[in-house]
């Protein structure tokens, strides 16, 4: 009988510099790669609104991403979290100062700098429109303005909805019911900023990919930041993701590309056995 190698597997915390806060992502380190329907039933099992799986691949390491119901073609919470544990666990010599991951959305870059991790992600721009129906029953607020993003990497459509102020976006209670369906749009609250330090700020649903709301987006911020870089006049901003565990984003755009910046703690270590 051929004796089964223990999977490391961690929790991380990302876009946070305390535990508990930010956005959990699992970040398990594979040595070969697994097939998807493994990958999916760990994501399922872990229960977090992404798991990222890590591949050695040359000079780079593959990346994939899985919620608990789906793959996603990207995800920046779970791409800084990784960062994060190949660093931390000496995966990646503490002199090597950048990381390339090979993923669905392309190649990705992560950066160590003096505020945390930088990510190298793409920008993403919608074009504006309309509410409809489903998504005015399901955040029961009037946007001021409303965008609509049609991207390859982002899960289905998805409405961005600027409302009137920073305490509109925190109160917003909605209704999802109406969005667990495979085709539903996804939806992206966000206002300016009432806080010094801060210039916007944003609540993210994702409910037909499996998760209602999502605590830190970083694939979210890859629109928001083209968004409000129109809106406010300036390529370098702040951002803060108003939910529950809420989470700070040092945003910059460059061209086709945008820079996320944040930090991130483990806050659990652990093997797969299974």
């Amino acid at each position: 009988m051929s004796q089964k190698t223990d999977i490391p597997i961690y929790q991380v915390d990302a876009f946070t510099d305390r535990p508990f806060g930010g956005n959990p992502a699992a970040v398990c380190l594979l040595d070969q790669p697994r097939d998807a329907v493994w990958m999916q039933s760990v994501a399922a099992e872990m229960n977090l609104s992404e798991t990222a799986f890590l591949v050695p691949e040359g000079a780079a390491f593959g990346l994939r991403w899985f919620t608990p119901q789906i793959e996603v073609p990207l995800c920046g919470h779970a791409t800084l979290a990784s960062a994060h544990t190949l660093w931390e666990t000496g995966k990646v010599e503490s002199d090597q100062t950048e990381i390339r991951f090979a993923t669905r959305s392309g190649q990705l870059i992560a950066r160590r700098v003096s505020r945390g991790i930088e990510l190298d992600f793409p920008a993403i721009t919608g074009e504006k429109g309309q509410i409809t129906d489903q998504v005015a029953r399901a955040i029961p607020a009037s946007p001021e303005r409303v965008a609509i993003v049609v991207d390859d990497s982002m899960p289905g459509v998805v409405f961005v909805l600027e409302l009137a102020s920073a305490d509109a976006v925190r109160e917003v209670e909605p209704d999802l019911s109406d969005l667990r369906r495979p085709d539903a749009p996804s939806i992206i609250v966000t206002a300016r900023s009432d806080s010094d330090g801060v210039d916007f700020v944003s609540r993210c649903f994702f409910p037909s990919a499996g998760i209602d709301e999502d605590p830190v987006t970083g694939a979210a911020h890859c629109v928001l930041a083209t968004y409000w870089r129109d809106r406010l006049g300036r390529d370098e901003m702040v951002a803060y993701q108003a939910s529950r565990r809420g989470g700070t984003l040092g945003i910059r755009v460059s061209g086709d590309r945008v820079r996320i910046a944040g930090a991130a703690v483990t806050v659990l270590r652990g093997s797969l056995i299974a």
